[in-house]
């Protein structure tokens, strides 16, 4: 612990959400901590999105070889788990040095500890009290409590990105991006049985039902086995194997395996701050802030997927982050968050990708729109590839043309679904987008057909 113990700025949570708020302040000559309880660099780096497309990567090997089988490549591809396991590491190992060296040459204080709030302008850290005039929160979410017997015997996310060796049998209880991610992974690494148990009565709940139709198709054609309207009651572990005791409307089911992994979604990461201390607001979807990222306490500000603000993704902590540090730096309410049309993607294989409002909520605010929808496997850009199951849906406003909503699934769609943000947020219509020029063949030379 650092003998000063007096700041301007504490940075609780050193993650995008954080750092960059930390490297503003020290960069205005102000006197900076950041603390963080696990290593540095947070979720996304060390723990979720960059670690799992280093996974991806490797079977994305797998199944391009698997669509070309046939047509001129000769290959019969296998993953060596731990080999991918120590790939995935040469990224994750070296960061927290890494980020906190960086914080460190800025003149920022790097403390590592459970940060407490005890009055609106204290902290209490391994037994020791700081105090600060502003203070930042960005410490994340973490899994969401199920309140299920045997909880505790559930793999998490961060447990399965560190698996030594890959289980024959896995179970991931939920059917969102995590779940879906890591059951693909998992198959095309070779895993013998992978079974989804999702609530609700489909997977990915927020995506385009059509198009999750289609990735449902793919998911059981790689032999996953996708159990929706599946309640999860309760967990036991007979000696190495585990039994998932469920509910269907059909009554009630089990099924065994070598791992259970919660993949049921996460909450915001806010419990230990003792944020009653600091008169700081908060509810079950986080810290209450304002559009400048202000929070009940105005010398407390808050970002990310611990606040109640944007969608839970890392680009929009970091957006988040950069208009707290410019409030924060003005001493006043300079700048408001202001979200653009947010992309976001499900990583399995295919891709789904979504950006803008679906066909439901664009009825429901009683927009007057066209529907294109195309199946694309006969599309040049999927026959190349060998892909098999690839589509878009596009919400076109009549009269406007305004792009009102984009999705796709299929090969290239991670891209597109970008230049489709792009164009939303500079305003372009459809037409405008069809008199773009774009390189031919690539999957970006395919949007002028979408629209």
């Amino acid at each position: 612990m650092s003998a000063n113990k007096e700041f301007d700025l504490i940075v609780i949570g050193g993650g995008t959400g954080g750092n960059g708020v930390s490297r503003m302040a020290a960069k205005a000559g102000w006197k900076v901590a950041s603390i963080d309880s696990l290593p540095f660099g947070g979720t996304c780096a060390l723990r979720g999105c960059d670690p799992k497309k280093m996974l991806i990567a490797v079977t994305e090997g797998v199944e391009w070889a698997r669509n070309l089988d046939g047509k001129g490549l000769e290959a019969q591809p296998s993953v060596d788990w731990p080999d991918m396991i120590a790939f995935k590491r040469t990224f994750t190992d070296p960061m927290p040095e890494r980020i906190e060296g960086g914080l460190e040459k800025a003149g920022i204080t790097v403390l590592h500890g459970e940060a407490r709030f005890t009055a609106r302008d204290k902290i209490e850290v391994n037994g020791e009290t700081l105090s600060a005039r502003n203070f930042h929160i960005a410490t994340g979410a973490r899994p969401m409590t199920l309140k299920i017997p045997g909880e505790e015997l559930l793999a998490t996310s961060t447990d399965f990105l560190e698996l030594p060796e890959r289980p024959e049998r896995i179970v991931f209880v939920g059917g969102g991006f995590i779940a879906m991610e890591f059951a693909h992974i998992s198959k095309r690494a070779g895993a013998r049985e992978v079974t989804v148990l999702e609530m609700m009565n489909r997977p990915l709940g927020n995506f385009d039902p059509e198009l999750v139709e289609i990735l449902s198709g793919a998911t059981a054609d790689l032999g996953v086995d996708v159990r929706s309207e599946a309640k999860v009651l309760r967990v036991e572990k007979n000696g190495s194997d585990f039994t998932v005791f469920y509910e269907t409307p059909k009554g009630p089911r089990t099924v065994s395996c070598d791992l259970v992994v919660h993949a049921t979604g996460r909450v915001p990461n806010i419990d230990h701050l003792n944020l009653e201390a600091a008169g700081v607001e908060y509810s079950r979807k986080g810290i209450k802030v304002s559009s400048f990222m202000r929070t009940t306490n105005p010398a407390i500000f808050a970002a990310g997927d611990c606040a109640d603000s944007g969608p839970n993704l890392t680009p929009v902590s970091a957006y988040e982050g950069r208009i707290a540090g410019k409030n924060l730096l003005a001493g006043k309410d300079e700048r408001e968050a202001n979200y653009p049309p947010i992309p976001s993607v499900v990583f399995t294989l295919p891709q789904v990708a979504s950006v803008g409002l679906s066909e439901a909520a664009a009825r429901d605010k009683g927009l007057d729109f066209d529907t294109h929808f195309e199946k694309t496997a006969g599309w040049y850009s999927s026959l190349r590839v060998g892909a098999k199951h690839s589509a878009y849906k596009l919400l076109v406003e009549k009269g406007t043309g305004k792009i009102l909503g984009a999705h796709l699934i299929g090969p290239g769609a991670e891209e597109q679904i970008n230049l489709f943000a792009m164009a939303m947020t500079a305003g372009f219509s459809a037409n405008k987008i069809k008199g773009i020029i774009f390189a031919y063949p690539s999957f970006a030379s395919d949007i002028g057909s979408m629209v």
